[in-house]
């Protein structure tokens, strides 16, 4: 048993006494205790919350001074927070494709980046409260983000990172958690279709120099799809303390993370039989990959320890972070059970300042380290078991980043924004069993350079161009695969040299609003066109499992269109808001052996719409209507485009109703009403068939059912 696994053995027990506390508190405890707790007295910004505090009036602000396609998300706005769909969902330039439809590993892409990883692990940098989520090597395990926790999600597309860390096409996503001062607390229970049950505790405490927060959750899902029951337990913590103009705040989070994979099947069983799995049918291709007998899954255990320290004032600000996670993840494919032990270190350094009134400036420094163990084994075909071992490596990847800029007001319509960006990266791998050694290094510029015109108050048009690198992790470098499934002894491993995936980007858009108050009508649009060399692509092989992963040497061009419109009209005695996105994304290669083909991966259109009814009654506030998600285009799941290897087009038409009095609110959500059969994701491979396991069904017709009270 791993030091991680025995604190997770220990903590569990003490999560599960925090929930039960946070659902036992009365509503009268809460406020007894709310009116004996002193005024809080810290220095705050003018929004009255403190720097290291989430504030969507700051974070708007902030992004708002950005030439280029962002997202501000609140999270606790929506009803159900079970997975990364409800969170991020109706947000233009935002890709999500499910998997199996829970806490699982959903393909996220933002501009095409990533799209090749699999598991999805790459090309878009997480942040938790501003420090990077990702191991060194840039790799990730999304499952484990947590969105109950997140108080605001900012999503800053493509160029228009702010951090050192975030040099990918795809740009970063940042989750802030919500603190003490934003709720004193909060229960949540949900139950619906499949076994899904979801429970959530949280508890907040205010001082007079301080505050805290801990939340704890659990999800379970039976799953839609035979062998495809996941679960997640966390625990997330923070705790803020100020004095003078310092202020200090501390995170802890754990994460208990497991979920089958029900893996692909052929085209025709998406209709015929959504909830099978290789292994339910009698042909060579069941007894080749019966998903019950090898039994695929991934277990992962991540514990995180994170600080922040902000002091100074507008002329000169600085703040400092450092953060520290150890990870084990166990990811068994149907064929290769790989196991990662890794420990990250990192620091991030800030100053931020002004000179007048027209010049704001920055630099930023960070450092990050991952050390992980891998090794691999092959996996039984009659029980799944770990077979011999034929990969064991030692890996090591380390990041030096640097980074300057600058917003120039030189007219009272017009600011330049300029960012320079330089990145030292190493990614050093051995294998203890060979002696093979990959060591590769990597030195690289991202500049960038951005022009905002303020046409009027609540109007912004901007202009980009832009520079990104991605250096491949270690999930492309190190290769594993068992050629004959059937004879795990054909099993090997080994190292593979890539360069860097470099993008050239030129942006175009604008956001704003037509009207004025709740009725104003908000919209946003960007343009997009990135001239990509040397794009990492990784494929499958006959049976849907890791084949290889290459640069592709004839260049690649991805270009689309990002938007977004919301707002609000008065219906009778009430008012409908509405919301909606359209996600264009254009993908081809441009030379080479595919010239004139589009790139695999993403949807060429994604859409989706909600409309709700909300009425004000005595008995409290009602929200109803349908919402919407539309692919209205095939999508070929090859890179040859072979006819009839497609994922075919699909609409999925759901409903909501809500109810919301004072700290109660309960909902009803039903999805996929028509029970549409659809593949909801794909394995990609260079050239495929239609009658190669390679899609994954979608969920079928479900109901949840949730409520939630606040203390």
């Amino acid at each position: 048993m791993s030091h991680l696994s025995r604190f997770r053995c220990a903590l569990r027990p003490l999560a599960w006494a925090a929930a039960v506390t946070c659902i036992a508190t009365p509503a009268g405890v809460g406020a007894q205790t709310a009116a004996v707790l002193p005024d809080v007295t810290v220095r705050a910004d003018q929004d009255g919350r403190l720097p290291l505090a989430p504030s969507a009036q700051r974070e708007r602000q902030r992004l708002e001074q950005l030439p280029g396609g962002t997202n501000l998300i609140q999270p606790q706005q929506a009803a159900r927070l079970a997975t990364l769909r409800d969170a991020l969902d109706y947000q233009p330039g935002i890709v999500l494709q499910d998997f199996f439809g829970a806490t699982d590993q959903p393909r996220l892409s933002i501009r095409g980046s990533g799209i090749q990883s699999n598991p999805v692990n790459r090309g878009v940098v997480l942040l938790q409260d501003g420090l990077p989520l990702n191991e060194a090597d840039g790799s990730f395990v999304i499952g484990t983000l947590e969105p109950r926790n997140a108080a605001l999600v900012s999503a800053r597309r493509g160029a228009n990172t702010l951090t050192p860390s975030a040099t990918t096409l795809g740009g970063e996503l940042d989750f802030q958690s919500l603190t003490g001062a934003d709720e004193q607390g909060v229960v949540r229970a949900e139950v619906g279709s499949f076994g899904r049950k979801a429970l959530q505790g949280a508890l907040g405490l205010v001082g007079q120099q301080w505050d805290g927060r801990v939340s704890v959750s659990s999800d379970r899902f039976d799953g839609y799809r035979h062998h495809s029951a996941s679960r997640r337990d966390a625990l997330h913590a923070n705790v803020g303390f100020q004095s003078g103009g310092v202020e200090n705040r501390t995170y802890l989070s754990w994460t208990d993370l497991a979920f089958e994979i029900p893996n692909v099947v052929p085209k025709d069983r998406v209709r015929s039989d959504p909830r099978g799995v290789m292994g339910d049918g009698s042909t060579p291709q069941d007894k080749a990959i019966n998903i019950y007998q090898r039994d695929p899954r991934r277990e992962t255990q991540q514990l995180r320890l994170a600080n922040r320290t902000r002091w100074g004032s507008d002329s000169l600000r600085q703040e400092v972070g450092v953060y520290w996670q150890d990870t084990d993840d166990w990811f068994k494919d149907p064929a290769v059970s790989t196991r990662t032990d890794s420990t990250t270190f990192g620091a991030q350094w800030r100053a931020d300042g002004q000179v007048g009134a027209g010049l704001q400036w920055h630099t930023a420094l960070a450092w990050s380290r991952s050390t992980m163990d891998r090794t691999l084994n092959a996996v039984s075909p009659a029980n799944g078991r770990d077979l011999q071992r034929f990969g064991a490596y030692d890996l090591t990847a380390d990041n030096l980043q640097a980074q300057v800029g600058a917003h120039w007001q030189f007219a009272p319509a017009w600011s330049l924004v300029g960012q320079l960006g330089g990145s030292q990266q190493r990614r050093d791998a051995t294998s203890r069993q060979t002696g093979q050694t990959l060591n590769q290094q990597w030195t690289f510029a991202t500049p960038k350079l951005g022009l905002n015109w303020q046409i009027t108050p609540s109007t912004r048009l901007w202009a980009n161009i832009s520079r990104s690198q991605e250096a491949p992790t270690f999930w492309e470098i190190v290769t594993g695969a068992v050629p004959n499934p059937g004879n795990p002894a054909t099993a090997v491993s080994g190292l593979t040299k890539l360069k860097l995936q470099r993008a050239t980007t030129w942006e175009l858009g604008g956001q704003g609003q037509w009207g004025t108050g709740n009725r104003a009508t908000h919209w946003q649009l960007a343009l997009y066109r990135s001239q990509v060399a040397d794009e990492i692509m990784s494929v499958t092989d006959a049976n849907g499992l890791s084949a290889s992963t290459t640069n592709y040497a004839g260049g690649t061009r991805h270009q689309g269109i990002e938007a977004g419109l919301s707002g609000s009209f008065a219906l009778g005695q009430g008012a409908l808001d509405w919301r909606g996105s359209w996600t264009l994304s254009d993908f081809r290669f441009k030379d080479g052996i595919y010239a004139g083909n589009r790139i695999a991966g993403v949807p060429r259109h994604l859409i989706n719409a909600e409309v709700l009814w909300r009425i004000a009654t005595t008995s409290g506030t009602w929200r109803v209507g349908p919402n919407l998600r539309w692919m209205p285009r095939a999508t070929p799941i090859d890179h040859a485009n072979t006819a009839g290897s497609t994922q075919d087009s699909y609409a999925l038409l759901g409903l909501q109703l809500q109810w919301q009095q004072g700290p109660w609110m309960a909902y009803l959500m039903a999805e996929n009403l028509t029970d549409r059969r659809y593949a909801s994701s794909f394995a990609i491979r260079n050239q495929a068939t239609a009658a190669q396991p390679g899609y994954l069904p979608g969920v079928g017709r479900s109901v949840t059912v949730g409520m939630r009270y606040k203390f």
